[in-house]
């Protein structure tokens, strides 16, 4: 039983197939603009401007929130300068940093995956470039509450450090309409994407949307680097925006209910409020201990130290079939008798 995979199980939806498909028949596979081709940048652009009435905001079309978060870094951070994440973490974060010759500053926020604003402020220094802020978190399936997300935009915009919003997420918030820091402060810049949302990650396409001018740098690298997102994948975009994504996110929501509640009592952890995790302390030992004990049994479930300092816990993705979680719970609660 495989509840490793953090990628959405269903099948992309046949409007967004059929836009792909047309788009190869009518020879849509050049090189577009670097910046995205301009109805899915208008389109996103509409929204963002909706949402947020901020009249400099600015879009750009990326290979991947991946490659939206490796431009900004890349622009933003010079050797030593520090990032700050918080801890559990996307793994690809410190690697991400270390390329650009950056430092990762990682703050705790076990064992309930709250981030607390007065250890971030205590964190800041001279050599404080970035704060990497991801909400629904990977791998905890955390959402932070509206103070934290304004708290944190305020202080990031009063010590003037950019703040960084890992949106990827975005669309797959349970228990409340999701919150973006840039609501509190323009500087933000926010990353997200479409492989998540509309389950084709392997399409590659993401969006960043920030300040005008940082965005205009964003474009110049991504001219010299990857030139644009993936032609076929920016048309199928467009048809992407306009489905209908509830009732995924209605599933995700009954199976994070039903795992949640299958495990309670058994297992340590935080209820996600949102994502497709869930991330677990074992009664007893390790969390690479226990995952190595899973896969005896035949369950492939994902280290706690591949996102953490501490090698505490696991993941559990519900990302997948029913008849596939419930035979991952029978085993998971098999292993605590």
């Amino acid at each position: 039983m495989d509840l490793s995979i953090g990628q959405p199980h269903f099948p992309v939806p046949d409007a967004i197939k059929a836009a792909a498909k047309a788009a190869i028949d009518n020879d849509k596979s050049g090189y577009t603009v670097t910046q995205g081709i301009p109805q899915l940048c208008e389109k996103i652009g509409t929204w963002v401007t909706e949402q947020y009435r901020q009249p400099d905001r600015d879009v750009i079309i990326t290979s991947g929130t991946s490659g939206g978060l490796l431009l900004a870094l890349l622009f933003c951070v010079d050797p030593g300068d520090e990032v700050i994440i918080f801890d559990p973490y996307f793994v690809a974060y410190p690697p991400l940093i270390a390329l650009c010759g950056g430092v990762p500053v990682i703050i705790d926020t076990q064992p309930d995956f709250r981030i607390e604003i007065d250890r971030v402020k205590a964190a800041i220094t001279t050599r404080t470039k970035v704060v990497l802020f991801n909400s629904p978190a990977n791998p905890s399936g955390a959402v932070a509450s509206r103070e934290v997300v304004r708290d944190l935009a305020a202080l990031c915009d009063r010590h003037g450090v950019l703040l960084i919003s890992d949106e990827i997420y975005r669309v797959f918030t349970f228990d409340a309409p999701p919150i973006s820091p840039a609501e509190y402060n323009p500087n933000t810049l926010v990353v997200d994407g479409f492989g998540k949302a509309y389950g084709f990650t392997g399409w590659r396409l993401g969006f960043t949307h920030g300040p005008r001018a940082l965005i205009e740098q964003l474009a110049k690298l991504q001219q010299f680097t990857f030139v644009c997102a993936p032609s076929i994948a920016q048309h199928a975009g467009l048809a992407a925006w306009d489905c209908d994504v509830s009732p995924m996110v209605n599933d995700y929501r009954r199976k994070r209910d039903r795992l949640v509640n299958a495990l309670r009592g058994k297992y340590e952890f935080t209820a996600p409020g949102g994502a497709f995790y869930v991330y677990a302390k074992p009664p007893k030992g390790s969390g690479s201990d226990f995952v190595a004990r899973a896969i005896e049994r035949n369950l492939f479930v994902i280290p706690g130290n591949i996102f953490s300092q501490h090698d505490t816990h696991f993941r559990i993705s519900f990302a997948v079939k029913d008849e596939t979680l419930e035979r991952g719970i029978e085993i998971l609660l098999g292993m605590v008798e």
